[in-house]
């Protein structure tokens, strides 16, 4: 069991997300970066899918009840385990009475605090992810607040060595996959969709010009700031079925990128779909930040996927905990 001792009003339990509800009006949710949490359970011998702690607003401070292993992945927090310094993307054991502190990221937005056997949260909708809008799922349905008391699942895989174990981040372990430009602006692919050539007179500048993501940015969706974007005539658009990924274009003309809280249906213009395998990669561009959106399609984001695919089997192929749980 864990206990929290200090948060932020927008620090939940997430796991992967609730799939097969939007028809409902139900959004996924789910963590903002996928590969942290899928990686963080591997290291710990978890279903990839197993929930944890989503960590946004620092500092963040919660003591260990009971003896376990955790992981740490996503941002560089500047994680502390009773005052001793942690690197990021790394796992170790967990006494019970230990503390652990997380701050303000050196990079990237969000950390995720893993645990062996997943947070044992109530299965709502087949997902333990919190949905703050709705009120429902992950810990009474809301953010976490002090004094929570958060129990661990069960697991078969044996604790991490004395030591610790790190992981290699994602985006060093596939850095020809990922590029950044040397401004630090993030590069993100997106395939042209639904109403681009609604926007014909603007398309160079949309892929050319670096996008600010406003401070008005929040897990249903990143405002871009820049130069606005119109299109050449207005339309009357019915109401459509969103995805996170999806960049629309409102009256204004700048851009709003759907995020894990996405709304289920929307009738602004869509000019692209930013692929599924960047989107991790933008859960971790704080506001502030520069991103530029780079023309891409079906073929690209396919072997990228391959390559996503490759770098998480060989985390389950170099994890102590998951090799000892298979009795290997």
């Amino acid at each position: 069991m864990i206990e929290i001792i200090k948060t932020g009003a927008l620090n939940t339990v997430q796991d992967l997300g609730r799939c097969g509800y939007r028809h409902m009006g139900v959004s996924v949710s789910g963590v903002m970066d996928s590969l942290a949490l899928r990686a963080g359970n591997i290291l710990l011998g978890n279903d990839e899918n197993a929930a944890c702690l989503e960590i946004q607003l620092f500092p963040f401070r919660v003591r260990f009840l009971t003896d376990t292993s955790i992981a740490l992945t996503g941002a560089d927090c500047r994680a502390y385990l009773d005052g001793e310094a942690l690197p990021p993307w790394w796992g170790c054991r967990a006494k019970s009475g230990q503390e652990l502190e997380i701050n303000f990221p050196r990079n990237g937005a969000r950390s995720y605090l893993c645990v062996a056997g997943g947070i044992d949260v109530p299965l709502v909708m087949g997902s333990r992810s919190t949905a703050l809008r709705g009120g429902f799922g992950g810990h009474q349905g809301r953010s976490l607040q002090p004094g929570d008391r958060l129990p661990f699942g069960q697991t078969p895989a044996l604790p991490l060595p004395e030591s610790g174990m790190g992981i290699e981040p994602p985006a060093v372990a596939m850095a020809g996959a990922f590029p950044c430009t040397s401004g630090g602006v993030v590069q993100l692919r997106a395939i042209p969709s639904g109403e681009y050539e609604l926007f014909s007179d603007d398309h160079d500048r949309f892929w050319q010009q670096l996008w600010r993501v406003s401070r008005q940015s929040n897990r249903t969706g990143y405002r871009l700031s820049g130069e606005p974007i119109m299109p050449s005539k207005v339309i009357e658009m019915r109401s459509y079925g969103l995805v996170p990924g999806i960049v629309q274009v409102p009256p204004a003309g700048e851009p709003i990128v759907q995020l894990s809280d996405a709304n289920t249906a929307g009738g602004y213009p869509k000019i692209a779909g930013i692929i599924e395998e960047d989107l991790w990669r933008l859960g971790q561009v704080q506001p502030g930040q520069y991103i530029q959106l780079i023309k891409s399609d079906a073929r690209e984001a396919i072997s990228v996927a391959g390559e996503i695919g490759r770098w998480l089997m060989r985390l389950h192929n170099s994890c102590p905990p998951m090799k000892k749980a298979a009795g290997l």
